[in-house]
């Protein structure tokens, strides 16, 4: 049927600005036609910068080591499968501290559009990496010798950074795991921050021989060395980093199917003692607020996966 009233063609040079990514030197790099990017090295599929408000988000040590051989200090580093050093008479107690995911080379499996579930958010990018058990060194197939499949998605919008972790597996054993989304934040200064939601929540104290406490502040302060792990927290609650001064929330993280969260700063002695760690004074530029599931063990049977994940927001 012809009609007298055709809709005019739409021009293609009115096509809106879409986000891209280059691929250079073992590193992905996103950025959105808005200005915000994202950079993460193959090594370790380690996010090593976040940028929003035009300004850098997550810390990065000045003298981190980017070429693969040895984890990068700052980012997001990934922890899979354990957490910390690894128990003795348990599947990983070869492993390094840590786990193999951050120590290994990732591959880039493709971008695609994100449906955020930013709603303010019109444009989104997802890139998606992947490692298996077929990728590992030898040494580390020896020591974990079961077969799995990583995916690793971290989708940048206007408002937020998404990690998402999924675990599947690709044997016939059943196999136990941790994982850790360890998120270096930056901050302009360590005096003038707090961490809130965190009260009434048990923790487990590193730095005072693993010992149980009750977080009583409602606001913590960060004024020494701190290692705790908070646990059983709702993932949905966000953990919020916030100005002292006006209380204004500088960074809020909340997360899915991950109920442990890690604090952590190096404070003085501990930061001039890492190689990896720079300058002695970055301590005061940077809290570590971990999304994770580290407490206990997750199972995983054959056949079967697990996936898990972060959002982080700045500014807002």
């Amino acid at each position: 049927m012809d009609r007298s009233n055709k809709p005019s063609a739409i021009g293609l040079g009115a096509s809106i600005p879409q986000p891209t990514v280059s691929i250079k030197d073992s590193t992905v790099e996103a950025s959105l036609p808005s200005g915000e990017s994202v950079t993460i090295h193959l090594y370790g599929a380690t996010v090593t910068s976040w940028k929003a408000h035009g300004q850098e988000q997550l810390f990065l040590s000045e003298k981190a080591i980017l070429d693969g051989s040895k984890p990068i200090r700052g980012g997001i580093p990934l922890v899979f499968p354990v957490f910390g050093p690894p128990p003795k008479d348990h599947a990983t107690s070869t492993l390094p501290q840590h786990g193999f995911a951050r120590n290994s080379n990732w591959e880039y499996l493709g971008k695609s559009s994100a449906e955020s579930a930013d709603s303010q958010s019109d444009q989104a990018v997802k890139l998606d990496f992947g490692l298996s058990h077929t990728m590992l060194s030898e040494e580390f197939r020896k020591a974990w010798p079961y077969e799995f499949g990583l995916v690793y998605s971290v989708t940048l919008t206007k408002t937020s950074l998404q990690t998402q972790l999924q675990v599947r597996n690709e044997g016939t054993q059943n196999f136990e795991f941790q994982v850790l989304m360890h998120t270096y934040l930056s901050v302009a200064d360590i005096s003038a921050i707090r961490v809130k939601n965190l009260e009434s929540k048990t923790y487990i104290d590193k730095t005072r021989n693993a010992s149980s406490h009750t977080e009583a502040s409602p606001a913590l302060a960060i004024t020494e060395e701190t290692d705790r792990v908070y646990q059983s927290l709702d993932p949905a609650v966000p953990i919020v980093v916030s100005s002292a001064a006006d209380d204004k929330p500088l960074f809020s993280i909340t997360r899915d199917a991950l109920t442990d969260v890690v604090v952590w700063n190096p404070w003085i002695e501990k930061a001039k003692g890492m190689a990896d760690f720079g300058p002695d004074e970055a301590y005061k530029n940077m809290i570590c607020v971990e999304a994770g599931s580290v407490s206990g063990w997750q199972t995983l049977e054959a056949g079967d996966s697990w996936e898990g994940g972060q959002s982080i927001k700045s500014r807002l």
